[in-house]
């Protein structure tokens, strides 16, 4: 997804970024001033001091050299700007001054899942076993627990060759619930007469989840449907497109005075507000796609 809004970005943005390339691996995530780490590039033609991009660290070159083709990182300059530190292999991209760094993309992504979470949910099963002894089940977790924000339906399965679905009317939902009595945190009271032994299915709401790793899954990680893909890339790019104004307040220059006299400060908020428009469009679309799928089911609770 970081490369899908990095096109999006780069198509509004007309930016291409200048790149190159490592010769040689960078073996460590150090930079002391008494052993620098020193670059060895493919070229240096458009190299200058400040910040260049490896995979998704950002860092400070110090000083370049033209003819050996190498760049000199700041004794800072590792891990800049709160990306992290870490090796990289040789002929790995070098990007120079990206306008929208790798790290950033991703965090703009993982914002938008977060935010979107208010408005629409990542639906889940579990399920538990009935016991006519037991009114207050613990819901199961899987090295934590569910966080669910709401119960959705809860059926059991019949007895007998029907294998039909049985909807359960009267439960109640504890999210809050005694961490001593049930570790978990979180139980479902179940009222309706179950028969003891039958599978009882819970289908519930919880937050998406956010990307941990760049191998992570959109629909498995999380939990949205492969529709919203769009609307979290939509929210990614109008949240960086809106960083683009004030990272050229502070230009003064001939060369800044020229670019403002065919794009003026604030242009592009224009087509921010577009995006915007669009990321509010697509979220209403999915609001009700979701209230077609998961309708408001009444259930009975004591």
């Amino acid at each position: 997804m970081i490369d899908e809004v990095s096109m999006n970005l780069s198509g509004y943005t007309l930016q291409q970024d200048r790149a190159t390339y490592l010769k040689t691996a960078i073996t460590t995530t150090t930079s002391t001033s008494a052993s620098p780490l020193i670059m060895s590039l493919g070229s240096t033609e458009n190299l200058g001091k400040g910040i260049v991009e490896v995979d998704e660290e950002l860092l400070w070159v110090d000083s370049y050299d033209r003819v050996g083709g190498t760049a000199t990182i700041s004794p800072y300059g590792r891990g800049y700007l709160g990306t992290t530190a870490a090796t990289h292999t040789a002929d790995s991209k070098v990007t120079i001054a990206p306008t929208f760094p790798r790290f950033a993309v991703k965090r703009a992504i993982n914002d938008t899942i977060s935010a979107v979470g208010s408005s629409i949910f990542a639906a889940d099963t579990t399920t538990i076993t009935s016991n006519a002894a037991v009114a207050a089940f613990r819901l199961p977790t899987t090295g934590t627990t569910l966080n669910i924000r709401n119960i959705l339906s809860i059926a059991y399965q019949s007895i007998g060759a029907s294998k039909e679905w049985i909807p359960i009317r009267t439960w109640r939902f504890d999210g809050n619930a005694n961490s001593t009595a049930f570790t978990s945190g979180q139980t479902i009271s179940i009222y309706d007469v179950v028969p003891s032994g039958r599978t009882i299915q819970i289908v519930y709401s919880k937050d998406p989840t956010p990307f941990t790793s760049n191998s992570d899954v959109f629909t498995t990680t999380t939990g949205l449907p492969e529709s919203c893909k769009d609307l979290i890339i939509l929210g990614a790019t109008y949240r960086l497109l809106s960083n683009l104004d004030p990272a050229r307040a502070s230009m003064v220059s001939p060369q800044a005075d020229e670019t403002d006299a065919k794009r003026p400060y604030g242009s592009s908020q224009s087509i921010t507000k577009q995006i915007y428009a669009l990321f509010n469009q697509r979220l209403t679309e999915e609001i009700r796609k979701q209230q077609d799928i998961y309708p408001i089911r009444i259930h009975y609770s004591i």
